[in-house]
């Protein structure tokens, strides 16, 4: 069951719409990127009160920085934006972390509503009220929690992505189902992206697995860690990508390389059987495209784990699979093991 705070469907957008008119609101602004401004405003518009104005940011993980932030307070700011402000986030996880994590700053906080246009924010990066910028190269390296007033999710946005950006969406929804829901890897582990016919109940599952988790241990200090299996590896991976120009990587394209090389190191754990290991890279492989690099570069892409905000000291702290739809967290993993994941899966 969603909480009252979160909308899915084609009345999600009429929801947002009674909530922007609220006495209490002095101005709505919305943040949108350079491609959520073109396509997926015409949409948002109509439910938008007169007056309403858009503050548009660069599209891409390489502007989820505090310099970006700083862009979006000086607009806030010249247009008088004061603690009565909502701000409206429009766009897929970039967009989301960085409109979340702003608002939490400007003027000490400042109500935000998340209306999510990709797959991945729908399901993953808009809900639970984690934010956050990028910092030095590393993923989500500065943020806050803090709860949006508001999460509408309108699958119709979908129609607006391309078909590497929908797959890459999919990569959470598979790790929602890994960690926590065997049934639905059972159900679904033949049907793939191609597959989907209506977006909304599989939206609506996934996104009700999540606050399950966050709702019992909202701030990540327990419980809440299995949402980042796939993860640690996938997070090093990404950010060594993004540093290296015509070579950058999208998050659930991470993310998936991330469950093969996770669950391979559940695999030699002992936590995992071989054929739970082959039925999960037999499935992520029909729907991912492989993620290259070199043998050589694995060391160094291991080291970015070092930024992990899960570990302890000079403890790795990885959430494994003790089976399908059993995830455990807290599993102390070494920058050598990471290293042969990433070699295990170059060869695979």
């Amino acid at each position: 069951m969603l909480n009252e705070t979160l909308f899915v469907g084609s009345s999600a957008l009429a929801k947002l719409a009674e909530l922007a008119v609220r006495p209490t609101i002095s101005q709505v602004v919305v943040v949108a990127d350079t491609n959520t401004a073109r396509q997926c405003m015409p949409l948002l518009a109509p439910h938008l009160p007169q007056g309403h104005r858009v503050i548009e940011i660069p599209a891409g993980e390489e502007y989820k920085t505090l310099l970006i932030c700083e862009t979006l307070w000086t607009e806030l700011t010249n247009h008088h934006a004061d603690r009565h402000t909502l701000l409206i986030n429009l766009g897929g996880g970039v967009v989301t972390d960085l409109g979340g994590f702003a608002a939490a700053l400007y003027k000490r906080g400042i109500s935000f509503v998340q209306v999510p246009t990709t797959l991945l924010a729908q399901v993953d990066a808009s809900v639970g009220g984690k934010t956050g910028v990028d910092f030095l190269g590393f993923k989500n390296q500065l943020g806050v929690f803090q709860q949006p007033l508001a999460v509408c999710i309108d699958p119709r946005f979908l129609l607006t992505l391309d078909p590497r950006q929908l797959t890459s969406g999919y990569a959470e929804v598979v790790k929602h189902w890994l960690i926590a829901d065997a049934e639905a890897f059972a159900r679904n582990r033949y049907v793939g992206v191609l597959g989907v016919d209506d977006w909304t109940p599989v939206i609506q599952e996934s996104v009700a697995l999540k606050q399950q988790i966050v709702a019992q241990d909202p701030l990540e200090t327990g419980l809440r860690k299995l949402l980042n299996f796939g993860h640690t590896v996938g997070h090093a991976l990404e950010s060594y990508l993004l540093q290296q120009p015509g070579r950058e990587i999208l998050h659930g394209e991470a993310v998936a390389a991330g469950m093969v090389c996770e669950a391979w190191l559940s695999y030699r754990k002992g936590l995992l059987s071989e054929r739970e290991l082959e039925q999960i890279e037999s499935f992520l492989f029909s729907v991912f495209v492989k993620v290259q690099f070199v043998g050589l570069e694995t060391e160094a892409i291991a080291e970015f784990a070092l930024q992990d905000k899960k570990n302890a000291g000079s403890v790795i702290n990885c959430t494994l699979l003790s089976g399908i739809g059993q995830g455990v967290y807290d599993q102390p993993i070494t920058l050598p093991e990471i290293a042969e994941s990433l070699r295990y899966y170059h060869r695979l």
